[in-house]
C-alpha cells in the first residue's frame, strides 16, 4: 500500500495525520510542500486544492484529516 501526505510543518491538521498514522505504525511519504514547489503543483493538480494535509492511499485522495475517513480508506 502506498501513503503520501502532503504537508507544510505548521499544519496542525498535518501533525494529526501524521501523529495518527505513527501511533498505528503504519508507514507513509511525507512532502513538505512549503520546500518543493514541484511537489506543491503537483497536490494541486492531483487534488484541485492548495490546502493541507492531502493524502492520497494507493490513488484515493483525501483532502484534510479525517481519522474515519482514512481508516476507510485503509481498510480498517
Amino acid at each position: 500500500m502506498s501513503i503520501t501526505i502532503y504537508s507544510t510543518p505548521t499544519c496542525g491538521h498535518c501533525r494529526a495525520a501524521k501523529e495518527w498514522f505513527k501511533e498505528k505504525s503504519i508507514v507513509y511519504e511525507e512532502i513538505d510542500v512549503s520546500r518543493d514547489r514541484i511537489k506543491a503543483e503537483e497536490m494541486i493538480q492531483k487534488s484541485g486544492q492548495m490546502s493541507v494535509p492531502v493524502i492520497e492511499i494507493d490513488g484515493k485522495l483525501l483532502v484534510g484529516f479525517d481519522a474515519g475517513e482514512v481508516s476507510k480508506a485503509l481498510g480498517i
